[in-house]
C-alpha cells in the first residue's frame, strides 16, 4: 500500500502542477458564468435606441392603432411620401418602413424595408401588433354576426386557466410540492456531467500510461512495484485530481454566482409575486405567466433532496470512473500508438453512448422499463441512475443498483489487472482481441 501511496502522491502532484490543469480549473467557471450570466444580464438590460418606423396602410385596417412603446415609434405616412421613401430610405429619418397591402387579411404578409437587418425584439413586436389587431377585428366580426346579448364578456369570464401542481407523498405520508422541469433540469445536468467526467478523466489514464510505455518509463517503475499497484496508484492518482478540480470548480461558482446577484435582478419569492400584481395590473399576461413561473420555481427548489443528489453523484461518479478508467487503463497498456487506441477504445465507449441516448429517455419517462433496467446495469447506470433520482427512486432500486456497480468494478479490476499485467511491457506487436483473451489467462 504504501508503493500504491507514492504512486497516488506522484500521479496528483504532477497533474495538478501543470499550466493546462491551472488554466482549465480557473477558466472553465469563468467561462461557464459568462454563458449563463451574462445573456441573462444583458436580457435585463434596456435597449436605449429609439427606432422610429414609417408605416404606410394600404388597408387602412391599422391607421393610429399601432402601439408605440418606450424605444420604437409608428409614424404614419402617406401613399407618395411611402414612394419617396422607398427611393431614398438611407437619408431619410425613419430606421425603417413597413408596409401593409390592402388585402393583408386575405394574404397575411406585410413586409419591412430597412438598410440593414431588423432586431429580432422589432419583428416580433410589430408580428404581435399586426396579429392582435386583426384578430380583434375578426373576433368582432364574429361576435356581432351571433348576436347573442353581451357574448364578449361571456367568453372572457370563461377563460379559465388550469395550474396542476404535484405533491410528492413520503413513506410517513407527508406530503411536499415537487417540480417535473426541476427535476428533469436537474437530472440532465448531473447525468451529463458524470458522462463528461467518466469520459475526460478515463481517456486522461489511458494516455498517461501510453505516454508511460512510449517512454520506457514504465520499465522503471515496474522494476520496484508490482503492475497492478502501478495501475491502482495512476487511477486513484488522477481520480483525485478530477475530484480536486471539481471542488475548486463548486467554490468558484457559488463566489461567482453571489457576485453576479448585484448585477441580476433578485427573484425572491415576494417580488416574483410583485411582479405579477405589477403585470396583472398593465394586462401584461405573458409577464403573469413568466412571474408565475418564477416563483413556482424558488418554492420548488426547497422540496429537492439535494444531500442526496450530491451524495449519489459523488458515488455514482467515483464507481463510475473507477469502472470505466481500469478498462481504460488496460487498452492504454495493450497498444503503443494512438492509432491502435481506436479498435480498443470503441467497445468500451459504447455503452457510454448508450448511456446517454438513454438518459433522454430517462428524463421524460424515469419510472419506465428502459430507465429502470439501464440503471440497473453498472456500465449505464452512472449516467442515468442519475438521471432518475431527482424523481425520486426506490431505496431498493439504489442500492441495489449501488452494489452491482460495485461488484462489476471489482471484476472489471481484475480483468484490466491481468491485461495490463502482459500489455504494459509489450512493445512492437499490435494485440488483437484474440490476445487479450488470452492475457487473461496467464499466471504470474
Amino acid at each position: 500500500m504504501k508503493k500504491v501511496g507514492i504512486i497516488i502522491k506522484r500521479e496528483y502532484n504532477t497533474r495538478v502542477k501543470k499550466k493546462s490543469f491551472i488554466i482549465l480549473t480557473l477558466l472553465m467557471p469563468v467561462l461557464f458564468a459568462a454563458i449563463t450570466i451574462l445573456p441573462t444580464y444583458l436580457a435585463t438590460m434596456n435597449n436605449s435606441e429609439e427606432r422610429t418606423v414609417a408605416v404606410y396602410d394600404g388597408s387602412g385596417i391599422f391607421l393610429g392603432r399601432l402601439e408605440s412603446s418606450e424605444y420604437t415609434k409608428f409614424h404614419f405616412i402617406p401613399k407618395e411620401e411611402y414612394n419617396k421613401l422607398r427611393d431614398n430610405l438611407k437619408d431619410s429619418k425613419y430606421y425603417a418602413i413597413l408596409a401593409i397591402p390592402p388585402n393583408v387579411v386575405t394574404t397575411n404578409n406585410v413586409e419591412i424595408f430597412s438598410e440593414k437587418n431588423v432586431p429580432f425584439d422589432l419583428k416580433n413586436s410589430i408580428d404581435r401588433n399586426l396579429s392582435s389587431i386583426v384578430e380583434k377585428d375578426k373576433r368582432s366580426a364574429l361576435l356581432k354576426e351571433a348576436a347573442v346579448p353581451d357574448l364578449e364578456r361571456k367568453l372572457e369570464a370563461a377563460r379559465t386557466n388550469i395550474h396542476v401542481n404535484t405533491i410528492r407523498v413520503g413513506d410517513k405520508g407527508e406530503e411536499h410540492k415537487s417540480s417535473t422541469e426541476i427535476a428533469m433540469v436537474l437530472g440532465y445536468i448531473f447525468g451529463f456531467m458524470i458522462y463528461i467526467f467518466i469520459f475526460i478523466y478515463g481517456t486522461m489514464v489511458m494516455r498517461g500510461v501510453m505516454e508511460e510505455k512510449q517512454n520506457r518509463i514504465v520499465e522503471v517503475i515496474i522494476s520496484s512495484v508490482k503492475p497492478f499497484e502501478l495501475m491502482m496508484g495512476k487511477i486513484v492518482g488522477i481520480a483525485l485530481v478530477g475530484l480536486t478540480q471539481f471542488a475548486i470548480w463548486v467554490v468558484l461558482f457559488i463566489g461567482i454566482f453571489q457576485a453576479a446577484k448585484g448585477f441580476i435582478p433578485d427573484m425572491s419569492p415576494d417580488q416574483a409575486q410583485n411582479l405579477m400584481a405589477q403585470s396583472q395590473m398593465s394586462g401584461q399576461m405573458e409577464n403573469v405567466a413568466q412571474s408565475s413561473q418564477v416563483q413556482e420555481i424558488f418554492s420548488m427548489m426547497s422540496s429537492i433532496n439535494f444531500p442526496l443528489i450530491i451524495g449519489c453523484f459523488f458515488f455514482f461518479f467515483i464507481g463510475g470512473y473507477l469502472l470505466y478508467s481500469s478498462l481504460f487503463g488496460a487498452v492504454g497498456s495493450a497498444i503503443d500508438s494512438e492509432e491502435d487506441a481506436q479498435q480498443f477504445t470503441l467497445p468500451v465507449t459504447i455503452p457510454l453512448i448508450i448511456a446517454i441516448i438513454v438518459m433522454m429517455n430517462a428524463i421524460t419517462n424515469p419510472e419506465g422499463q428502459i430507465a429502470f433496467w439501464f440503471s440497473l446495469v453498472p456500465f449505464t447506470s452512472p449516467v442515468v441512475m442519475m438521471v432518475r433520482i431527482p424523481f425520486g427512486v426506490p431505496a431498493w432500486e439504489l442500492i441495489l443498483s449501488m452494489v452491482l456497480l460495485v461488484a462489476t468494478f471489482a471484476g472489471t479490476v481484475w480483468v484490466a489487472g491481468k491485461i495490463y499485467r502482459t500489455g504494459i511491457l509489450m512493445y512492437g506487436k499490435k494485440p488483437t482481441w484474440k490476445e487479450l483473451g488470452k492475457w487473461l489467462t496467464y499466471r504470474s
